[in-house]
């Protein structure tokens, strides 16, 4: 009579049985990459941009910190992916109000995972005046409250200029936010400081 071998064990030939090798292979190769992406402490309100390089949609490098500077604010929307319906909506959105918040000193950038080859295609196609940002790795992204299970919420960051009592610190944040939302909200906030 044959019975099975538990999982995990062999029978062998001699009736002893024999703890199966598994091949160690994904999970480990899972777990080495997962451990070399960097990753930053979550921002809450009151933290500053902290020091990273992304790419931008020209593939240049840019450093994260540096967005805010003493006389702009920075205004972050992230968006799950370039150039689908929902993000372009967004995007359009921060388009049209665009002259609205450099009016009141607040920079806008979009951050995405894409690649900046993505990104610059759509900032044409969309007529996009503001920079793009890539962080394909999601580590801004994470940092920032929005990144889970591989995908971006869509969301929005508020940073205040460095020359004011808020430091260049982040002010405001909406996870997540709808769409045609996203630009209206940002707005109603910044006016109101």
């Amino acid at each position: 009579m044959e019975v099975d071998a538990p999982e995990g064990e062999k029978e062998e030939g001699s009736g002893t049985k024999k703890r199966a090798r598994k091949a160690p292979a994904k999970a480990a190769d899972e777990e080495d990459a997962s451990s070399s992406t960097p990753s930053l402490p979550e921002l809450n309100i009151g933290d500053p941009l902290p020091s990273l390089i992304l790419k931008n949609e020209k593939d240049e490098d840019i450093q994260v910190a540096d967005l805010v500077d003493e006389q702009n604010g920075v205004i972050l929307f992230l968006v799950p992916k370039a150039d689908t319906p929902g993000c372009t909506s967004q995007a359009c959105g921060f388009r049209d109000a665009y002259p609205d918040f450099t009016g009141v000193n607040f920079r806008v950038y979009c951050l995405s995972a894409d690649a900046p080859t993505a990104q610059a295609k759509w900032q044409t196609k969309k007529n996009l005046p503001y920079p793009l940002i890539s962080d394909p790795k999601r580590i801004l992204i994470s940092a920032l409250g929005a990144g889970e299970g591989g995908k971006t919420k869509r969301s929005h960051f508020i940073f205040g200029p460095k020359k004011d009592e808020s430091g260049g610190k982040l002010l405001d944040k909406k996870i997540p936010v709808k769409p045609l939302d996203s630009p209206k909200l940002a707005l109603e906030f910044i006016k109101s400081l």
